[in-house]
């Protein structure tokens, strides 16, 4: 993403300058509604929403795991969730399914649900404060290995 400017000294001249990560993030969470944990933890056990956890490994050894949550690299969710992709999860029922993307601290999966939405996963959001606020709320968490 880029945004259009006017260079400083150049009367109606305008050029493409790059997007920092903050005003990305900013933009990408401005299309959907981010959910805290007690509400994704809701949901999960409900049944309206799947849970996907794409910390890397060293972070879910370290700090344990969310029962039920599925556990998708970064670098494959797309191919995991795409409900028309030969790589799908069984969990990738289709584009209505709702899905509660999980990361550390809420940063990475703000990204990953937006490429989500790309993919047509229109209910695709993400934990606000990741991994660490579900933690901190206290909710279920299980060591990684056992």
């Amino acid at each position: 993403m880029s945004g259009t400017i006017e260079q400083p000294g150049t009367t109606g001249v305008t050029a493409e300058r790059p997007l920092g990560i903050d005003e990305l993030l900013e933009r990408v969470r401005a299309g959907y509604q981010r959910v805290g944990a007690r509400e994704a933890h809701e949901a999960a056990r409900s049944g309206d929403a799947l849970l996907v956890d794409i910390r890397y490994a060293a972070l879910r050894d370290r700090d344990g795991l969310i029962p039920g949550a599925v556990v998708v690299e970064r670098n494959e969710l797309e191919w995991r969730l795409d409900p028309q992709g030969s790589h799908r999860l069984p969990e990738a029922t289709g584009h209505d399914l709702r899905i509660v993307v999980i990361c550390n601290e809420g940063y990475a999966s703000s990204l990953a649900a937006a490429s989500l939405h790309q993919l047509g996963l229109h209910r695709a959001t993400d934990l606000v404060g990741g991994f660490q606020a579900w933690r901190a709320e206290g909710l279920p968490v299980r060591p990684a290995t056992p």
